[in-house]
């Protein structure tokens, strides 16, 4: 049953994604193109998913568990850091440039349009070379933090 859920979750959202243009690149450049053909709709999509999340997140959140599992699983770190910044940046950056976002892409690999089959690879690839990255960087730190003798 869940796994049945999980996928017409997708389905939803990809539904909503390809229908409000948020899989078509030339969409999303002309949303960020303000001093050439600026099409400002995509503002309205954004609108509409944070009114969504949150009375969805109200809505669930009063629930003392979740129906499908057995807690919440929610972020635990509050904080406002270079990590967060640095990828907000990284994700501004890349849906600037190939016009996808993660979220988008996925969707639109259905076109079979090629770019969209590049953009998905440079994305497995690079969710591949910041967890590589994050574990050297925690390795380093664990051995300044407690030096072998």
């Amino acid at each position: 049953m869940r796994l049945v859920l999980t996928y017409l979750i997708g389905l939803i959202f990809g539904v909503g994604i390809s229908i409000s243009g948020m899989a078509n690149p030339a969409k999303v450049l002309n949303f960020f193109d303000i001093a050439g053909t600026w099409d400002p709709s995509l503002v309205f999509v954004m609108g509409g998913a944070v009114v969504v999340a949150f009375f969805g997140y109200k809505i669930v959140l009063s629930r003392p568990t979740p129906v499908l599992d057995a807690k919440f699983h929610l972020p635990d770190n509050p904080r406002i850091d270079a990590r967060l910044l640095g990828g907000s940046a990284l994700f501004g950056i890349g849906w600037g440039i190939a016009g996808f976002c993660p979220g988008g892409a996925l969707p639109a690999l259905g076109t079979g349009q090629i770019d969209v089959f590049v953009f998905v690879a440079a994305l497995v690839a690079g969710i591949f070379a910041a967890k590589g990255l994050m574990a050297l960087t925690h390795a380093r730190a664990a051995r300044v933090l407690r030096p072998e003798t």
